[in-house]
């Protein structure tokens, strides 16, 4: 019988605190359709401060969010946005700007590091010339931290360039910034300066941040007035959403300072998971709380049975592919929890040997 968890799916698995029940509890409340809702007018406007943008709206998910995004800044059916090929709009959003906007995705391939080298960024951009035959492209979109690629931050210099590009060829710049706060906290840089040459930002309160439900979106006010409508379209609307923006105040009071802690851990376990047989992981590339465990090539051991061995002993991984395992770590993981993990991990590849040697 199990009798200890160590969730690592995602730091999307994080519990209420009683902090944040109690908040839940006390909201005062009203009906945010109307924009009479004070909890979460009080919310909006912390984030739009913090942000350095002129308003934010409350939203229930991040994809609603991107895809408020998006649509807002693509009001036009057959516009087109630039984005990377292992972005999280562009891979996990079930095509939604497509589907619902009309809006075609022109992706440019991310790097390691999620970037996108900046001239094949300007290169993606059509020319207006063909606006016969072509869409017309009007956004790019970055994502900060880019979680495909394992938690990397983009630099506040590249996030400029981008912007640069963008009112060059007179675009807007959306970032999809579900773990900004983890890319402020390891770039050490101020969030309102790293998100300063994008048009909106979507931020995850649910992630890294570790409140129960629920994204913001920032922008101009003219922009969030675009947005609220199509929030309403969307059927995102949620009358009494001060029950839930409460939990979110608790988090950025009380959790933004624990995301350096996070990202520790996650280097703590990355280096003492590169040190066992069998398995590879980029130390360097571990910048936030995200990391890779990749299998090696011709070892006795495969990804699937070393999830089930640590889910049998109660530590939860999310199985990338038949070769990779994503590993997400948030507040509620202990010191003593990585180091449970690395002795399970160990424990699996030791049990794996004996069963190929017959033992």
């Amino acid at each position: 019988m199990v009798t200890r968890m160590v969730d690592l799916r995602s730091d999307t698995v994080t519990k209420p605190c009683e902090a944040m029940r109690a908040a839940m509890a006390a909201a005062e409340v009203d009906d945010d359709v109307l924009g009479n809702d004070p909890t979460t007018l009080r919310l909006e406007t912390d984030v739009s401060k913090i942000m350095g943008k002129e308003a934010a709206l409350f939203v229930p998910s991040g994809t609603m969010g991107n895809l408020i995004s998006v649509l807002v800044h693509c009001d036009v059916r057959g516009s087109e946005v630039i984005l990377g090929d292992n972005s999280h709009i562009h891979i996990y959003e079930n095509g939604g700007i497509s589907t619902i906007g009309g809006v075609h995705p022109k992706t440019v391939k991310n790097n390691s590091d999620g970037t996108m080298d900046i001239d094949l960024i300007e290169a993606a951009i059509r020319d207006p010339r063909g606006e016969l035959v072509f869409p017309t492209t009007r956004l790019i979109c970055l994502e900060n931290t880019h979680a495909n690629c394992g938690g990397r931050c983009l630099p506040v210099e590249y996030i400029d360039s981008v912007g640069e590009v963008a009112k060059k060829h007179g675009l807007k710049l959306h970032i999809d910034g579900a773990r900004i706060f983890n890319a402020a906290v390891a770039l050490g840089v101020p969030i309102n300066r790293v998100v300063q040459a994008a048009d909106s930002v979507s931020v995850c309160l649910s992630k890294g941040l570790g409140a129960p439900v629920g994204s913001i979106i920032v922008g101009s006010e003219s922009f969030i007035n675009k947005a609220r409508r199509l929030r309403k379209t969307l059927g995102g609307g949620m009358r009494q959403s001060g029950v839930l923006c409460a939990a979110a105040l608790v988090a950025l009071q009380e959790n933004v300072r624990k995301l350096e802690d996070d990202h520790k851990k996650a280097k703590v376990l990355a280096v003492g998971l590169s040190k066992l047989k069998g398995l590879s992981v980029d130390i360097a590339s571990v910048e936030t709380n995200i990391l890779y465990v990749d299998v090696v090539e011709g070892s006795k051991m495969t990804t699937e049975k070393l999830c089930k061995y640590l889910a049998d002993h109660g530590v939860l991984l999310m199985q990338e592919s038949p070769s990779r395992i994503r590993i997400v770590l948030h507040h509620q993981i202990s010191g003593t929890d990585v180091q449970y993990t690395l002795s399970c991990f160990q424990q699996a590849l030791m049990n794996g040997e004996h069963v190929e040697n017959g033992n």
